[in-house]
């Protein structure tokens, strides 16, 4: 029987360590990582796992030189065309560009593997910084890894950063900047039942995202302050895009659901759901109610205007690099004291034309 030989280059792994760990060829193991060719779900994983055990990484002399020449800030974003987490990415471009830093920005396609995988892939490029903007997934295998990586992004002389989620568990030396998302969902819907409406349907986001989680629970305590009942039944879950609100708010009416108004995880859900109430011949506010959350501009470009939860997005991202830089440049008694920071902005409510008390024969 054949013996595993132990990793080379007095422990560091090499490719031919991962490759014959994972009893495949140095060429799948690099189509693997450089993620820029087509393999089989079972291939990645087997190979993946393999990296983690092994913790390979592909390029040693960039993590060599980490933390000189030019910093370089990885951009994490679920979709480069969402435009609340678009803005948090223009607030780190600019604050780094201040400073002369470079930029990457890297899409993971709502898929935790990908995320992942990126946050490795960064730290294998010795980059000074990952700032992974959205909501987390609540697997808690996923959490792990990401603290793994944390972990090994410091030990190599860079950070991670997490925007709009919650911080990581334990000693983990990450900063998050985070925003009271529970706050403003819990405001929005208050707005809502000030207004009389009892029966709302409420469209948080997908389930197992932590953002969709503090909306949900958000607005559930609202209900609770009020003294209404809330009902289960009365949550879709989905993505956050405007096919996910139009298809909710078409279903419920086809189901004769009940409902006078339509509390939505985003602006861009919203919008969706505004266009089903008006195939289906119904006014906004007049007949039924919507709300958003995140304020983004096409939130006061709708018909009528939409009223939804501000966030500050853009600065967000300009307080994420702030915090990176003043870890890397202020010296190792800065660096110790932002392990584990937690910075939280604020939200409000804005008000637009989007929400009317329920018509008098649907109150009660």
């Amino acid at each position: 029987m054949s013996q595993r030989k132990a990793p080379s280059d007095a422990g560091r792994a090499t490719i031919r360590d991962v490759a014959e760990r994972a009893g495949v060829s140095v060429a799948s193991v690099s189509r693997v990582l450089s993620g820029n060719y087509p393999v089989s779900d079972e291939l990645r994983r087997r190979v993946m796992k393999v990296v983690r055990d092994l913790d390979y990484v592909t390029n040693a002399h960039a993590r060599s030189l980490a933390g000189g020449g030019t910093p370089t800030v990885a951009i994490l974003i679920n979709n480069i065309t969402g435009a609340a987490f678009a803005h948090v990415a223009k607030g780190v471009e600019g604050a780094a560009t201040l400073r002369g830093w470079l930029s990457l920005v890297g899409t993971t396609g709502d898929d935790p593997e990908r995320e992942l995988a990126l946050v490795n892939m960064m730290r294998q490029q010795g980059v000074a910084a990952v700032v992974l903007l959205g909501g987390a997934y609540d697997y808690d295998e996923y959490q792990l890894r990401m603290a793994r990586f944390a972990r090994s992004l410091d030990a190599a002389g860079s950070h991670l950063v997490l925007v709009g989620r919650p911080p990581l568990e334990g000693d983990v030396p990450a900063t998050t900047v985070d925003y009271d998302n529970e706050s403003g969902a819990y405001a929005m819907a208050s707005h809502l039942l000030s207004a009389g409406h009892r029966r709302i349907l409420v469209l948080p986001g997908h389930s197992e995202l932590t953002t969709a989680q503090s909306r949900l629970n958000g607005a559930r305590r609202a209900f609770e302050a009020y003294g209404v009942p809330f009902d289960p039944g009365m949550v879709r879950h989905g993505p956050y895009d405007d096919e996910h609100g139009h298809e909710a708010v078409e279903t419920s009416l086809r189901e004769g659901v009940d409902f006078t108004a339509v509390l939505a995880g985003t602006d861009v859900v919203a919008a969706g759901a505004m266009q089903a109430l008006r195939a289906a011949g119904l006014r906004v506010p007049e007949d039924v109610s919507i709300v958003g959350y995140d304020d983004i501009p096409l939130a006061s470009q709708l018909t009528p205007q939409l009223t939804t939860v501000h966030v500050p997005y853009e600065e967000m991202g300009r307080v994420a690099l702030r915090a990176v830089a003043d870890r890397r440049e202020g010296g190792p008694g800065r660096r110790k004291s932002t392990d584990g920071e937690h910075l939280v902005l604020g939200t409000h409510v804005v008000v637009r034309n989007s929400v009317a008390p329920p018509p008098p024969a649907r109150r009660g």
